[in-house]
This record gives structure tokens, sequence and C-alpha cells, in this order.
């Protein structure tokens, strides 16, 4: 089915004098279009959330077409045709003032789901809302993984929120990240502070020189941690100083948050922010649009619980590809949280054992991304 999700989309599917049957509607005001709506042939045709004149309504139910009626009092659209941007996300934010973060929208959506009963909501409206909600990032997220029709080359990075600015591990990922946006990735994290920041940043100065992003990461050290006050002010002085070149081109990335980790700030350097309600959907999304491979850099439980989500769908080949999960840090992976020593032992005879690499060298990882990407290249054009 077509899905029509912004008025100059649906203004240009009139005008080609195309049939609105079988069509979806979302999220539009079609108020001043009751005319064109009432001679258009709507069978099967499904709006939703859209504005509609009241007797406009009347007509449309009567002739065929499924009405999903608007939510109201929420600071949400469930509806929503695209991803947020953080620019959506942070309107109202003012650098020099902090506090204001309370104001944006994302704060405010926020404060509802707590309102509301967090991850339970006694409400089956505000459970719906936000399944509806989640279900419309995923459309959205499906086309913003193709580029020109072709699928993006995805490689996720994790590792843990607590990992400081001004660490040498955080500067590690920023600079693996940019490596990988100069050769095309298309970079993809949890989308909140600590490595996954590192992974948007250095994505952000991939198209820049590499003095640019040391200045940068010097000015993000003086607010280390995103518990501390100025954590989003400094993001944002340096996105002012280093406004994004050409994300199009290069330094475009996808940050995957949730409003359950809603105490930690979407990552402002990220270009496209699909930020959902339900967590589990969140992870084993992110997992699975990671086709390219996975990096791990130094994290806690988090990232230990999507290293064996990511091991599973490797195991058994639940999502029809089975990519390379990358460790950067060998001891970390072998003393401080071992995991790898039991991933060697549980991929024994499959086919993912060949796609493991543990590696203190960001070059290793970039090497094995680049092989296994020619690999998929070599076998889609033999097929």
């Amino acid at each position: 089915m077509t899905e029509l999700e912004t008025l100059a989309a649906f203004e240009q599917h009139l005008r080609e004098g195309r049939s609105l049957a079988n069509v979806i509607l979302q999220g539009l005001d079609l108020r001043a279009w009751s005319d064109a709506l009432l001679k258009a042939d709507l069978t099967g045709t499904v709006f939703l959330g859209c504005l509609l004149e009241p007797a406009t309504l009347q007509q449309v139910l009567a002739r065929g077409a499924m009405v999903f009626p608007p939510f109201t009092g929420l600071p949400y659209c469930p509806y929503r045709g695209s991803l947020y941007t953080p620019e959506e996300l942070y309107a109202g934010f003012d650098p020099t003032r902090p506090d204001t973060y309370a104001d944006t929208l994302d704060a405010r959506i926020y404060a509802h789901w707590n309102s509301r009963g967090g991850a339970h909501p006694p409400s089956i409206l505000e459970t719906l809302a936000q399944r509806l909600h989640d279900h419309a990032i995923s459309d959205a997220l499906e086309d913003a993984l193709m580029d020109q029709g072709k699928p993006r080359r995805v490689v996720a990075i994790m590792g843990g929120h607590s990992m400081l600015r001004g660490q040498e591990a955080y500067r590690s990922v920023a600079e693996l990240a940019r490596s990988l946006a100069r050769l095309g990735f298309f970079l993809v994290s949890g989308g909140g502070p600590g490595a996954m920041e590192a992974t948007h940043l250095g994505a952000w100065f991939a198209a820049r020189p590499d003095e640019d992003l040391d200045a940068a990461l010097a000015v993000l050290a003086r607010a280390p941690s995103y518990k501390d006050r100025d954590w989003l002010a400094r993001a944002f002085e340096v996105r002012a100083m280093w406004p994004m070149l050409d994300a199009a081109a290069m330094g475009d990335s996808l940050g995957i948050p949730t409003w359950l980790y809603g105490h930690e700030p979407p990552n402002p350097f990220a270009t496209r922010i699909a930020k959902y309600f339900a967590n589990s959907v969140r992870e084993e999304g992110l997992l699975t649009i990671a086709r390219g491979g996975v990096v791990y850099s130094p994290g806690s439980a988090g990232t230990v619980q999507e290293i064996f989500q990511d091991a599973c769908q490797n195991h058994y080949n639940t999502v029809g590809v089975i990519s390379p999960m990358l460790f950067l840090g060998r001891e970390f992976w072998t003393q401080t949280r071992p995991v790898y020593p039991l991933l060697e032992h549980l991929d024994q005879g499959h086919e993912y054992a060949r796609h493991l690499l543990l590696t203190d060298s960001k070059e290793d990882i970039v090497q094995a991304l680049v092989r296994f990407d020619e690999e998929r290249e070599a076998l889609a054009r033999a097929g």
C-alpha cells in the first residue's frame, strides 16, 4: 500500500491523478481538502490520526475508509511520519541556561511518560498511543535505512553510557566512527551519552580536518559526564562552532534511544533520532538493522546484554545475515568483562565464528568491516 506522510506528498499524489484507494494517510491535516476527498475513491483508504471536518469524517466512513482518530492531550504524535531530529527534540533549549532543557519536547515527553506510569501505564489508551508511536518510528526507520533506493551500509557501535568525555576510550570510539563514516558507513548507536555520543561525534566530524575533532574533544571534556549541568550545553557549543558540513554526503548518523532511560538526554550529534518508548523493541531493532557489523567498545550490563542478543541472532541466523561482532579492547573483554572467551566456546561449529574479532586496533576493525562489506557486495553480484 502507498503511504502518504506529508501534505506535499498528498498534493503530489492528487496532481498526478492517482487514486486514494488502498492508500494510507498518516498524521495529516486534511480539513482544507474535504472536496477532493469526497470526490475520490476511498475504498480501503486508511486515515491514521488525520484531521478531518466532522461532515467529511462521516462521509469517508460511509464510503469504506478506515479512520484511526487523533489522540488529544499528548506531547507526542502517535502517528508521526518521520524520525526525530536534535533540532526538534531540543527546540527551546538555550545553552547559556542549561535548565531550559526542561522546556524541550524531549523533556516534556519524558515528564508525561513518568506521570502516566512510566513503563507500566495503567491506561490502555496511553499504552495504545505509545505502541502506535513506536510502530510509526519503526516505519520511518525503514525509510532512513535506504539511500537513493539502495540499502545503507549500517554499522553499529555499542558501549557504556558512563564513558566520560576526555577518556582515551571516548576518543578512540570517536576516531573509529570518523574513519567508518569517511568510508561511507552509516553509523548507528543507542543514541545516548558516553560511547554512544562518541560514535555520532566521530560521524559529525567525518568531513572536517582531524584537528577539528581534537579541538571539539577539548571543549566537551569540560563537562565529562551526562550528569554534569553543562553536558548538553557543551555539545551545543561544539555544534555551533563546527556545524555539520554535508550530512547527505558524509556524517549522517542515527541514534536509537528510549524514554525508558529518559534521564539520559538523546545524542545531539546524531542527525536522525529514532526514539522509542519500548526499550525491548528499540534494542532488538538496533541490532537487527546493523547488518554491516557491530563494534563493542567497553561497557557494562547493557552492553553485555546487547552482545548476547547479537550472538543469538547470529547463532540462529534469525535476520538472514550473519554479521561481524568486533570487540575493541582485549583486556576489557577478556578480563574486566570476560565475555569473549564464552563467545568463542558458543560459536564453535557455527558460521559466525569467523566473524568474531578481538583487538586493540581501530585499524583492524575498519579493515574487518570493509572486508565483510566487500564479501557481501561480491555475493550480491554473483547472486
